[in-house]
């Protein structure tokens, strides 16, 4: 398993500014702050590998805000079958509200693994995203076909000072969404893929 350095691999700037330069040790601290230490992966041999450089995660908070969410999904439906239960007498509610809290209470437990297998990695012509358990996804995006940066958060995101970062392209099927980010992290990324993205188009 591969954990973030105290340094971050070259800022996707297209410079050639090297790993230890004050920009790197900036970006690696920003993008490493307040997230999980190691990227968790299936046991099967047959998993795809992580390979090398340095992969930043999700941060903590991320776990936090998805709990709370699915949780009060979890309450708000079973009081809704209770009250239905209660001023009606009858019991088929339980069929359809059963279903929604089986599946809530499956994606509260698993939420804190699923998190933790997610990740992305700063190359020096494309950002690599993965995720998944059971179901792994493995996503390369250069630079250069990045048609829009967007930062989006809830009010829930807003109290726990996450954001999720989404990068769009031409082909809607390379397009990342990450979740969860700091704040300061998604501005941060915001910024360089931005710029690096002008400069690939360019031709500088």
């Amino acid at each position: 398993m591969t954990t973030p350095p105290e340094t971050s691999p070259p800022a996707p700037s297209g410079s050639d500014a090297p790993a230890s330069s004050p920009e790197a040790v900036t970006q690696g601290a920003v993008l490493s702050e307040r997230t999980y230490d190691r990227i968790l992966e299936p046991r099967s041999e047959r998993r795809l590998p992580l390979g090398d450089g340095t992969w930043y995660q999700l941060a903590r908070a991320y776990v936090r805000v998805q709990l709370i969410s699915q949780g009060a999904v979890f309450v708000l439906v079973a009081a809704a079958a209770l009250v239905a239960q209660l001023l009606t007498g009858v019991m088929w509610q339980w069929i359809p509200a059963g279903v929604i809290l089986l599946v809530t209470a499956i994606g509260l437990i698993i939420t804190p693994r699923q998190a933790r297998s997610v990740g992305y990695q700063l190359r020096d012509d494309d950002l690599v995203f993965r995720r998944g358990i059971l179901w792994q996804r493995v996503v390369a995006v250069p630079y250069g076909r990045m048609q829009l940066v967007d930062i989006t958060h809830g009010p829930l995101d807003r109290g726990f000072g996450i954001a999720q970062l989404k990068l769009v392209t031409a082909a809607a099927s390379t397009g990342v969404t990450i979740p969860g980010l700091t704040q300061e992290a998604a501005e941060h990324l915001r910024d360089s893929l931005v710029a690096v993205a002008e400069t690939r188009r360019t031709g500088l």
